[in-house]
């Protein structure tokens, strides 16, 4: 895609958290890790949530949700809305092309877009990180993906394997042409790779740390926000395993194995929402799902930018473009895992303004200077684009 000065993109990411639960925990680990959780000892018994089947779903006619999540003052908060476990996989005409760019980005530079905690030659079998993967991959491809898209994945039984159950049936994308087994690989790191090229979708698998384990990494029990807005739970989240092909200024290699508020540790002000995150992720049911929108600017239509759209202390600066995130959180009942889903979306600057957005994405980008976080502005690269996008919008 061509672009000039006054082309920029508004980036939408769909964020799903899904708490997985565990089948194998103890009783001691497992009360650890729901204590304060309001109807949680049920979560486990609960059954995967259920989709309505798209039973006439054409992914080409199918065209990206429009978001336009534009404020004129910018607040970090929470800012969560209900949503349904529909939303946890979106597909649209960008279908095709986006998977098999992550197929190539995966074949590229699997090291930065894919990664489980743990041995990389012999994964242990019984690790919670591998636990998690299944999990989510035995959700997708077994139960989700041909219940939500009939038109678009299909599960089948080779021939001569009927006898073997769900254990033998394979998924096949009829977009793609691509089929994969039902069940997961025995190498997490392959799981992450299939679900890759059959969903569109950036996966994070964040577990609940032990109180024992937050104590021999901090040395203390709560750890005490540096802006004074509360203390963190003694049992934080820890990222175990990911797959992000779409990263949006960050290498998402970097965040394996760093607990929630480390991830976030470059964020401007997130210490205002760290401790109510955490929080919110304990308590958390099975049957909830909620989402969360935030955007930011980018002066290129690239995907796959594991650095420079944020700027930092000391960074050099230039250019212009613009990205909005969908965040959406919901909890599943089997591993105890986090899932962080996030769907990108690209929006061409000179398409809001045709659409009569153009000044109030003007009055939010202004907006990143107030609020309770106005690092933002840096950030999120405003002191690069803030000024010639703005007055593009509002010309």
């Amino acid at each position: 895609m061509e672009h000039g000065n006054t082309l920029a993109f508004v980036g939408l990411a769909v964020l799903l958290l899904a708490w997985l639960v565990r089948k194998r925990q103890t009783k001691g680990r497992d009360v650890a890790c729901n204590r304060g959780a309001t109807g949680a000892k049920k979560s486990q018994s609960s059954p995967l949530p259920s989709v309505k089947p798209l039973s006439s779903f054409d992914w080409q006619a199918a065209e990206p949700v429009q978001f336009r999540p534009f404020k004129p003052i910018y607040h970090i908060t929470l800012a969560l809305q209900s949503t349904t476990p529909e939303d946890l996989i979106v597909l649209d005409r960008n279908y095709k092309d986006r998977v098999l760019l992550r197929r190539a980005l995966i074949a590229e530079h699997a090291a930065t877009v894919l990664g489980v905690t743990g041995s990389e030659e012999t994964p242990d079998p019984a690790a919670p990180a591998k636990a998690a993967v299944d999990e989510l991959y035995r959700y997708l491809m077994a139960s989700y993906l041909p219940a939500r898209y009939p038109t678009v994945f299909v599960q089948e039984q080779p021939a001569g394997r009927q006898s073997e159950g769900t254990g033998g049936a394979v998924l096949h994308n009829r977009v793609t042409g691509a089929t994969f087994p039902c069940a997961p690989p025995s190498d997490p790191r392959e799981a992450l790779r299939i679900l890759g090229e059959t969903v569109e979708d950036d996966l994070f698998l964040l577990q609940q740390d032990n109180v024992a384990s937050v104590v021999a990494s901090s040395g203390s029990t709560t750890t005490t926000t540096a802006t004074g807005h509360g203390s963190y739970p003694s049992a934080g989240h820890r990222l175990v395993a990911f797959l992000c092909c779409f990263p949006s200024g960050f290498d998402p290699s970097a965040k394996l194995g760093l607990l929630l508020r480390d991830i976030h540790a470059p964020v401007p002000a997130f210490d205002k929402i760290g401790p109510s995150m955490e929080r919110f992720f304990a308590r958390l049911n099975a049957d909830k799902s909620v989402k969360r929108l935030n955007w930011s600017i980018q002066t290129h239509p690239n995907l796959f930018v594991p650095a420079g759209n944020h700027v930092h202390d000391g960074d050099c600066v230039a250019a212009d473009e613009d990205v909005d995130m969908e965040k959406t959180l919901t909890r599943l009942p089997a591993t105890r895992a986090v899932l962080f889903s996030f769907k990108t979306y690209l929006f061409p600057v000179p398409a809001i303004r045709a659409e009569g957005h153009g000044p109030a994405l003007a009055d939010a980008i202004d907006g990143l200077k107030r609020g309770n976080a106005p690092g933002m502005w840096v950030y999120k690269g405003g002191i690069r684009w803030g000024k010639s996008v703005a007055a593009y919008l509002r010309s």
